[in-house]
């Protein structure tokens, strides 16, 4: 079972025609991608807000909106996804960068030392490095106004204007977001976080209460708290 709309740079004929024998080898990740090599072409995975690859049993139920399914030896590859903002590629070995274009060290894995000088090269305001790609692969919208809100920094400061002790504490606080957001396999909508109160009429911060404040960075909606993330 395939929806074409998924498959971003072949069709359901072509990817068939390429995988259909093929050993899959160690897969890996790298930010928001999700690469699957085989000893033919490599499957780059990019689910966007709504994606979930996963794999699952023959007999398994499926998720809603299922829309590619790869039968292997024992159990499926299955892809389903609501939205279909993002896909699936098929490239060679040495061409997946040009899919994927350059990505900066993996938020989840990334070493104290690297990321305090990957973001003190860079200029502008916190919020648009952190979801920058080229600087830190990973991180997205949501998880970016959590990260900033978990350690009470406001999006649209400088980076210039981050002191050391500042620059630690979002470091401190992007790995405990994404470890719990792993654990749960999404960002978790908890009633202590603000990724809880965010779809809410009247947000308000789930640490003082303060009624938050809505803005717009790159084109995408920004939450924070005034008072506990003071510009």
């Amino acid at each position: 079972m395939t929806d074409g709309g998924i498959l971003r740079n072949t069709t359901p004929r072509s990817a068939a025609r390429q995988l259909v024998g093929r050993r899959f080898c160690e897969p890996r990740r790298l930010g928001k991608w999700l690469i699957l090599p085989t000893d033919g072409p490599v499957i780059l995975v990019h689910s966007g807000m709504t994606g979930h690859p996963y794999f699952a049993a023959s007999d398994e139920a499926r998720e809603a909106h299922e829309r590619l399914t790869l039968t292997l030896d024992r159990g499926e590859f299955r892809y389903a996804d609501l939205r279909k903002l993002r896909g699936l590629w098929l490239v060679d070995h040495d061409a997946v960068s040009t899919v994927t274009g350059r990505q900066g060290p993996d938020a989840l894995t990334v070493e104290w030392e690297t990321f305090a000088e990957v973001l003190q090269g860079k200029r502008g305001k916190l919020k648009p490095a952190l979801m920058d790609q080229t600087v830190i692969a990973g991180l997205g919208n949501m998880l970016s106004d959590e990260i900033c809100w978990q350690a009470r920094l406001n999006p649209m400061s400088g980076i210039a204007d981050l002191d050391d002790a500042e620059i630690r504490r979002l470091y401190s606080k992007m790995r405990r977001v994404l470890q719990t957001a792993v654990r749960h396999g999404r960002i978790p909508r908890l009633r202590s976080w603000l990724s809880g109160v965010r779809d809410a009429p009247a947000p308000a911060c789930p640490r003082c209460g303060t009624p938050l404040r809505h803005g717009r960075s790159n084109g995408r909606t920004t939450l924070w708290c005034p008072r506990c993330q003071p510009k």
